[in-house]
């Protein structure tokens, strides 16, 4: 039976080079987040306030015709964020922190609620939970010049904001990899752990959080 798998994580904290991992491993196809695509982003982070409506937007229209394509693909796939997250998230930070008006994140959420409702949710979603030194570090070794200057309190925002999701999100089970401790791309031990029990929760949603599998 075809499964839609969801990884979730702030900005650096390992999704898409999970999603290549549990592609290879699962036999799924990947869908990756359009970073290079989004002509908005680099002037997004040079003045957040004028281009976040523009910015979140684009990710939302670009993540619905994912959506859809995924599931008209016939395989299992892996998709790298979600539009859930965009909205619940990035968008909602945004917000937050006065870089998008009232005016345009009610319409955002109108947008984004009305889409949200006629696509089918995941089977589960991946979490990957990172500290803020966890996800500077990695960010500053995938050397994205644009990504270089993201405030610490931004991320550390978008922290708050993705426990608070994760913690309501009722759509789909939910498995929380602890990125700070696991290494899944320089150590197999920990990859062959986190396919295990994606497998198992997939099977079992009431599955524990990484049991035994070696």
């Amino acid at each position: 039976m075809k499964k839609y798998l969801v990884l979730a994580g702030n900005i650096g904290a390992g999704k898409s080079s999970l999603v290549g991992l549990l592609a290879e491993r699962l036999g799924y196809r990947p869908y990756y987040e359009p970073v290079a695509e989004n002509p908005y982003l680099a002037d997004f982070y040079g003045d957040m306030r004028r281009w976040a409506f523009h910015s979140q937007v684009f990710f939302l229209s670009h993540r619905t015709r994912m959506h859809r394509a995924l599931m008209d693909d016939p395989w299992s796939v892996v998709q790298d964020r979600s539009l859930y997250e965009d909205a619940e998230v990035f968008a909602r930070n945004l917000y937050q922190q006065g870089n998008m008006s009232q005016q345009d994140w009610e319409t955002y959420r109108e947008l984004y609620r009305t889409v949200s409702s006629l696509l089918p949710p995941p089977d589960l979603v991946v979490y990957i939970r990172c500290s803020v030194e966890t996800l500077k570090r990695r960010i500053a070794l995938r050397g994205r010049g644009f990504e270089a200057e993201i405030p610490e309190d931004y991320l550390a925002g978008l922290n708050r904001l993705y426990e608070s999701w994760i913690e309501g999100f009722e759509l789909a089970p939910v498995l929380v990899v602890p990125g700070d401790r696991l290494d899944f791309v320089a150590e197999s031990r920990d990859l062959a752990s986190i396919v295990c029990t994606v497998e198992r929760r997939l099977r079992d949603t009431q599955g524990e959080l990484f049991p035994s599998c070696m």
